[in-house]
């Protein structure tokens, strides 16, 4: 019995000392790339660049600034100053106060984080941004208008995570959300998670479309596979619903310019469930169906996602 116990607690040793050596790799391949501020104690990661109306883009589950880096801000900039921002334990943000751990795995809610991510954007003088938000991006990003109606000029939502949905979302969401798969699968998977794997998950969010080329360098899916990034990610993923359900109520006050783009063929946040309801929640949505297009159309389909980003600026009355 007792050298059962040595081998586990040997066994423990390895994989968090292999874990912290794949984070610390990560960490020095893909260094902060914006400024940070301190927020209510909270460190908030942002990327700033270009001049004009400002655009604040927030990205989804398992992700960070570094997915509208890769592309969109750049394009963006020619006619905006754009706010590329980490969410509350991804990328280089720290989560608040009270959440994170090996046993807290209470999510941040989503307003939360709008919350924490407005007053970061404050301290860059943003004033009535185009918000745009992906995935469970959009999820805070409607959480922002809803939390800051006046100040909000207009939204984009792209694959946005907006209605409740049938059903959990899987096994691996839920024991990396509970405090045993904290505590001892998340390390494993930091420690051993092979490229081929970390490519063929990624592979599989842009489907049916291939990942672009050079995405993955500028990504850098490592970050996410940090311990404390994987739990702030199941967690927050795993406990969106219960505040989805209660945004979803207020939907309908929402007056600002709201531009919807999804792809009729995405399976992780199908559009059926999502955007459709959104367009008849909100009176003054628009919602483009993209055809065939997966999850991921701010890479694959660019210029239709500047396009209603522009339109969005326009009828706010920014351009």
């Amino acid at each position: 019995m007792v050298l059962l116990l040595l081998c586990g607690l040997a066994l423990f040793a390895v994989v968090q000392w292999r874990a912290g050596a794949n984070e610390k790799a990560a960490e020095a391949a893909y260094p902060p790339s914006g400024q940070f501020v301190d927020i209510d104690g909270t460190r908030i990661h942002m990327h700033v660049s270009g001049a004009g109306p400002d655009v604040v883009l927030i990205h989804g589950a398992s992700g960070s600034l570094r997915d509208a880096t890769f592309r969109l801000a750049g394009l963006l900039e020619k006619d905006f100053r754009v706010i590329a921002m980490d969410r509350p334990g991804m990328g280089w943000s720290d989560r608040p106060p009270g959440y994170g751990g090996i046993w807290n795995v209470a999510p941040e809610p989503p307003a939360l984080q709008a919350q924490l991510l407005q007053k970061a954007a404050d301290t860059a003088g943003v004033t009535n941004p185009v918000v745009v938000g992906h995935s469970y991006g959009g999820a805070v990003a409607l959480a922002w208008a809803l939390e800051r109606p006046e100040d909000t000029a207009a939204l984009v939502l792209l694959a946005a995570a907006s209605n409740p949905w049938e059903g959990d979302l899987g096994a691996l969401y839920r024991i990396n959300s509970s405090r045993i798969g904290s505590a001892f699968v998340i390390p494993l998977i930091t420690a051993f998670a092979p490229r081929s794997t970390v490519e063929d998950t990624v592979s599989s969010i842009f489907e049916p479309q291939e990942v672009p080329d050079g995405y993955l360098e500028h990504f850098g899916p490592q970050m996410t596979l940090r311990r404390g990034t994987m739990r702030a990610n199941a967690q927050q993923v795993n406990g969106l619903r219960p505040f989805i359900v209660e945004m979803s109520r207020q939907y309908n006050t929402l007056k600002m310019p709201v531009e919807i783009v999804h792809g009729t063929e995405d399976t992780i946040v199908p559009l059926h469930v999502h955007s459709e309801p959104l367009d008849s929640q909100i009176d003054s949505a628009v919602l483009t169906r993209l055809e065939g297009v997966g999850h991921m159309p701010q890479h694959v389909r660019t210029e239709e996602v500047l396009a209603a980003i522009g339109r969005a600026a326009a009828r706010a009355g920014l351009r």
